[in-house]
């Protein structure tokens, strides 16, 4: 082992794990300081000039305040493609590329198409990629987010309509009509932010990720509704699901009149995602 190496996975290991430790260092050598995969594991040395190692020592410095990778590096792959992400936008789940890789196979390949909680955007520029022929439109409350995802859109060459909205305080004023909504809106209760990792916490938005113990599903709700008013016929609702809450948010739907109410589970097993028919 190299002494680069040697001290990158020595550095990274007084904040993470043995095997976090080392991913991590492979990552930061062969994806952020150029080295060959083929050279890191082979031990061979890294040639940094001193701007480098000023830089390295700016990304260790980061990764030990437990800054997710993702934003270190500024960019996150979703499907093949990278996204654009920084403080204040979620980083995208390879539950949500199960979402995603589960309406490609279903909805058709022209339609009109609405994503409620864009963040960075993955979900709607990926639709807009897959399904050129598509409309696709997305939502986001947060101004920063926004941003990021029209960046992105343009970025990757998407035709993505953007528009800021608050979908708890929105009402429709114009006869808007889609053929599928899809959503990953905040899921997690605050009860279970005890359980979760200082790089979440710390870093990503929690206007993203929490919801209240009392109201787990406020978000479906206001968005099961918006459905009702803005769904064509035969219209498909997506969402993507807090795994403790499946039946609770397919008993929601049946009550507010969906049918062919589905849960779905994710890789790992667990109940993940809803689909309803308006």
């Amino acid at each position: 082992m190299t002494v680069a190496i040697s001290y990158i996975r020595t550095t990274l290991r007084g904040c993470y794990s043995a095997s976090e430790a080392a991913n991590l260092s492979r990552i930061v050598c062969c994806e952020m300081l150029g080295q060959r995969t083929i050279d890191y594991y082979l031990g061979k040395d890294i040639a940094l000039s001193p701007k480098e190692e000023k830089d390295l020592e700016g990304i260790l410095r980061r990764l030990c305040n437990f800054e997710p990778i993702q934003y270190v590096q500024g960019t996150a792959r979703f499907l093949g493609r990278d996204f654009r992400v920084a403080p204040g936008v979620l980083i995208p789940r390879p539950e949500t590329e199960e979402l995603v890789e589960g309406m490609l196979k279903e909805i058709p390949a022209t339609c009109r198409i609405l994503d409620i909680g864009t963040g960075s955007g993955c979900i709607a520029v990926t639709l807009s990629k897959e399904l050129p022929e598509s409309q696709v439109t997305a939502w986001d409350v947060s101004e920063a987010a926004l941003a990021l995802a029209v960046e992105n859109n343009r970025l990757l060459q998407g035709t993505v309509r953007f528009v800021q909205r608050d979908v708890l305080t929105w009402h429709p004023a114009v006869d808007e009509r889609f053929d599928v909504i899809v959503s990953n809106p905040p899921y997690v209760t605050e009860t279970e932010k005890r359980e979760m990792e200082r790089n979440v916490l710390d870093w990503e938005p929690a206007l993203a990720l929490f919801v209240p113990d009392a109201d787990p599903l406020r978000f479906y709700r206001r968005i099961g509704e918006l459905g009702r008013e803005m769904l064509a016929e035969g219209g498909k609702l997506y969402f993507e699901i807090n795994r403790a809450f499946g039946e609770a948010t397919a008993a929601m739907l049946r009550g507010q009149g969906y049918a062919n109410v589905l849960i779905r589970k994710d890789i790992s097993g667990n109940d993940r995602f809803v689909i309803a028919e308006r």
